[in-house]
């Protein structure tokens, strides 16, 4: 993909990603942990539409389960330690980078490298706020 094709979807996933990490602002009735793990479902459920979009059966079969994984992690993430939404983020992240170099779901265009860099930046703020314990209590 060209670099000029890349450049604002990644501006703009610098964007999102902040918002990601502050999104708990949003729901203050909700834990922030709750609210991070109901934002990395959205996420994964994003290709399950794209893969039904693409039409092959395979594509919807695996980014079913890959979405599943994401979900299992998000719900136990409610409960248990920031490091899973870390961990579910940066994962996603990298799934991402390797749709966005395999194309394994048709005509996502700039959608993988938008999304890799919203989960990683999310993922790096929540990681800082968590170790440096300032931001949200998780």
């Amino acid at each position: 993909m060209p670099a000029r094709l890349i450049r604002p979807p990644a501006a703009w996933g610098v964007v999102f990603g902040g918002l990601q990490a502050a999104s708990p602002l949003g729901f203050p009735w909700l834990t922030p942990s709750t609210v991070y793990a109901l934002g990395l479902t959205l996420i994964a459920a994003v290709y399950v539409g794209f893969s039904v979009a693409d039409g092959r059966p395979a594509v919807i079969a695996v980014e079913t389960g890959v979405a599943s994984v994401f979900i299992v992690i998000a719900a136990v993430a409610v409960t248990g330690p920031a490091w899973l939404v870390v961990g579910g983020l940066a994962g996603h992240g990298l799934k991402d980078l390797w749709q966005h170099r395999a194309a394994f779901v048709a005509n996502t265009r700039w959608w993988p490298s938008f999304c890799a860099i919203v989960d990683l930046v999310a993922a790096t703020a929540i990681a800082v706020m968590t170790v440096t314990h300032r931001g949200f209590p998780l």
